[in-house]
């Protein structure tokens, strides 16, 4: 039994969706939830089975995005564990609702594209996810300009109004 600290490998950019699951059709339906948020999508997903034949189960709309997936969720192998990998231009905010609305999605652990640790627990039978160390830690409290430039940054990249 012990603890693990497994690090997702990625291009610096991609952002990613950790979750937990609990059904065999996950594949499926985050397939069907992420295709209907954002026609034309590009992604790569993987779910760690935990019952039955145990296999990794993937699909996507990119192909090097699916074997990303696959490669990750091979290192964490967390019990009904998912990972999805986004494309280019594609961004948690726009889908994450739609994936924590299909009915087996349990937990997300984190959406990010920042630098990411899953820490697993392995008691010799299977594996859990037992909480993710995502970017860095705080350096301090905002000052009056980095409130402007916060407020000015999402009006630049279009997520709030003139």
């Amino acid at each position: 039994m012990e603890f693990e600290s497994i690090k997702i490998t990625k291009p610096e950019e991609t952002n990613f969706i950790l979750g937990q699951s609990h059904f065999i059709k996950t594949v499926e339906d985050i397939y069907e939830a992420l295709v209907c948020a954002v026609p034309g999508i590009k992604f790569g997903l993987a779910f760690c089975e935990a019952s039955g034949a145990c296999l990794i189960r993937s699909s996507g709309t990119d192909q090097g995005l699916v074997d990303l997936a696959r490669e990750n969720a091979m290192l964490i192998g967390a019990g009904h564990s998912f990972i999805i990998f986004l494309g280019e231009g594609y961004f948690p905010i726009n889908v994450l609702n739609a994936v924590k609305n299909v009915p087996e999605v349990a937990n997300i652990f984190c959406a990010t594209a920042n630098v990411t640790e899953v820490i697993v627990y392995d008691n010799g039978r299977g594996r859990g996810i037992m909480g993710v160390v995502e970017g860095e830690a705080p350096k301090g409290f905002e000052s009056e300009a980095d409130v402007k430039w916060r407020k000015d940054f999402l009006r630049k990249i279009g997520y709030k109004a003139g």
